[in-house]
């Protein structure tokens, strides 16, 4: 490692370290290459301008951001939750099965595991703590395991963001996650079946059918979001980005004019959160095009695909290399960190060997959610602890079982890449 890169280096792990914004530490460590470079600082504004202008796609990350707050903000998670416990809740650990099955649906609208367990999971916890049956950290790993669906099932806003850095079509990224988000909440749903006929946690009290019309009604419109988008992107109606805008409008208008569920103080609150929301966002983004910058001057993607010909590594072994590195370093840094500085410098070695981009990168963002719910970083334990206050600990012990069943899952996906490419395939799309 040369002079400039240990800067570079020194400078974004000494930023993380004492807990500067991620997008600063990025922007700062390579503000430090220039200068030990010798080079013009005025080419930081020069990448992050012309990388954030030439992104169209990455209009889709505030707009999908904007319609997951909009929906939290109204009444749709409770009338998911009463639709989906029609479905599922006479089933062997009732609320949490209603739990996966309402995450499977929310990822249809917001792309966002965040979003997935501030929203519906917050009222399945809720549900569940009014219950002795379940203990709160039973209550918290069911929500956290489930909030993984949301960027697998299309919309997925990471899919967007690794589409920019890899050039992968959006669309078959987003059908390559369907048969695993499907597996995903199925297997979920078997491991939540297991536990609970031990612990003998309850079914859910029958529904009489005189109230089922009235539920249906209320969990309709919710549903038709899903269909929309995804209509709408593979008819031709509208692109991936696009569809960010209409779930967006769609999910304004039902909770705003249908559900009246918004006044205008709560939906300045929504704007002002999707506002904060995209500008963490923006700022790494920008911070990532610097980082990059660094890497490709000093030849750092060429040189991992050079050295990973020279292991003569077949693509299975690769692609279970990269797992093993992703879930190590998921342990200790962002996701956003993961997505915008190790994917690129991993695609070239991808690129070589033959991989799939669209199977590599559902890998990827799988990769990217377990590392969302294991310690030390683990932000969806974060974020449930801070709004249900139950401790991490807790939801580390009861949620074992789903950490396990996504790390099969993983593999089975890296071993049989048909999982992930079946459906683009059948769709039409040259993934390759």
């Amino acid at each position: 490692m040369n002079h400039a890169l240990g800067a570079l280096a020194l400078v974004l792990v000494g930023g993380m370290l004492l807990r500067m914004p991620i997008g600063f530490s990025m922007l700062a460590s390579g503000v430090a290459y220039l200068l030990v470079k010798g080079q013009d600082i005025g080419l930081v504004a020069e990448q992050v301008g012309n990388g954030l202008y030439n992104s169209y796609v990455l209009l889709a990350v505030p707009m999908f951001i904007f319609a997951a707050n909009i929906m939290n903000a109204g009444t749709v998670s409770e009338r998911l939750f009463d639709f989906c416990r029609i479905l599922v809740g006479r089933l062997p650990g009732g609320l949490a099965q209603v739990n996966v099955l309402v995450s499977v649906i929310f990822s249809g609208m917001s792309g966002s595991a965040i979003a997935d367990a501030a929203g519906p999971g917050l009222v399945t916890i809720r549900q569940m703590q009014k219950r002795p049956e379940y203990t709160r950290g039973f209550a918290g790993a069911v929500v956290v395991a489930a909030a993984t669906l949301g960027p697998i099932i299309p919309p997925s806003i990471p899919m967007v963001i690794y589409a920019l850095v890899s050039g992968a079509s959006v669309g078959a990224l987003f059908l390559g996650g369907v048969l695993p988000g499907a597996l995903m909440a199925i297997l979920m749903m078997v491991v939540i079946h297991g536990i609970a006929v031990r612990c003998k946690m309850p079914r859910e009290a029958r529904i009489p059918l005189r109230e089922w019309p009235v539920i249906f009604y209320r969990g309709a419109l919710p549903l038709s979001m899903p269909i929309v988008l995804l209509g709408g992107i593979y008819s031709g109606a509208f692109t991936p980005t696009e569809a960010a805008a209409v779930a967006a409008l769609h999910a304004l208008i039902l909770a705003g004019l249908v559900y009246r569920a918004l006044t205008w103080r709560s939906f300045w609150g929504v704007v002002m959160e999707s506002t904060r929301g995209s500008a963490v966002v923006t700022l790494i983004l920008a911070g990532s095009f610097m980082l990059n910058y660094a890497f490709t001057s000093e030849g750092v993607p060429q040189t991992m695909a050079l050295w990973v010909e020279a292991m003569h590594l077949s693509q299975l072994q690769f692609l279970l290399l990269v797992n093993v590195l992703f879930l190590v370093l998921g342990c200790f840094l962002d996701v956003s960190v993961l997505l915008l500085v190790f994917v690129p410098m991993l695609l070239p070695a991808a690129k070589l060997l033959g991989v799939d981009l669209v199977h590599f990168g559902v890998l990827v963002v799988l990769n990217m959610m377990i590392g969302l719910i294991h310690p030390p970083f683990g932000m969806l334990l974060f974020v449930t602890k801070a709004l249900t206050g139950i401790p991490i600990g807790e939801m580390m012990k009861e949620g074992w079982p789903f950490l396990v069943m996504l790390l099969l899952l993983l593999l089975a996906m890296t071993v049989f890449p048909p999982i992930v490419l079946w459906l683009p395939h059948a769709m039409g799309y040259v993934t390759h």
